[in-house]
């Protein structure tokens, strides 16, 4: 079973895949961390964050996958447990860069079809439905309006005294923006897959939406 949730940042993708695979028992495949691995690697072989042929080169040796091992997910490269190396500020900043090549999307879809060939997986990104896992047998666009995802945002950087003196507009312009950029990339753009659900979760809890997406999948 492959279920595929996309959507735009801040919309809580990623809480809601999370809950849903653990109600369904299912692997919960978080694509953004592969990403991150990647980078690890790449920052590892020595590569320039602006040097895309070299990046090209190396991301072919490298083999990243998901487990779950006490409940918690695990992100192995190539055997080496990295679950606690990816989240420096280093890894994001090359992740941020490398994740737009072409090469290296190519090598990561690969490894994440393989993974959802393998088992039961829940999906979450921007182009898992209409490019990663077409044939995923339920598909979910979720979504919420800018102002409720900045306001998620803004409260959830305030509890982590992250704000830096952000104001939400400043947040929510931001978010405006990325969207925007989503929406418009030359490789997989984000979009609603045509056979996917809708759910807006601007007026919903977290329990409320997990609820609706379990209802689709039970019938």
């Amino acid at each position: 079973m492959k279920i595929a949730i996309d959507g735009p940042a801040g919309a809580g993708k990623s809480t809601i895949a999370r809950r849903v695979a653990a109600s369904l028992g299912y692997i919960y495949v978080d694509t953004g961390a592969m990403y991150r691995a990647m980078a690890l690697y790449l920052l590892r072989c020595g590569v320039a964050a602006d040097d895309a042929g070299s990046q090209a080169k190396a991301c072919r040796s490298a083999d990243i996958s998901i487990r779950f091992e006490g409940g918690e997910q695990q992100v192995i490269l190539n055997g080496e447990n990295v679950s606690a190396l990816i989240r420096s500020e280093e890894v994001s900043r090359m992740a941020s860069v490398s994740s737009a090549n072409p090469v290296i999307r190519e090598k990561l879809v690969s490894l994440q079809r393989k993974l959802a060939d393998e088992t039961s997986v829940v999906m979450d990104g921007r182009d898992i439905g209409t490019v990663v896992l077409p044939d995923a047998e339920l598909k979910i666009y979720l979504t919420a309006s800018a102002r409720v995802r900045a306001e998620r945002r803004f409260k959830e950087m305030a509890e982590k005294g992250a704000l830096d003196g952000k104001t939400l507009e400043e947040i929510e312009a931001s978010i405006i923006e990325r969207d925007e950029r989503d929406m418009t990339r030359e490789t997989s753009p984000l979009r609603r897959a045509d056979d996917a659900h809708l759910v807006d979760s601007s007026a919903m809890t977290i329990e409320e939406v997990t609820a609706a997406i379990l209802e689709l999948i039970h019938g």
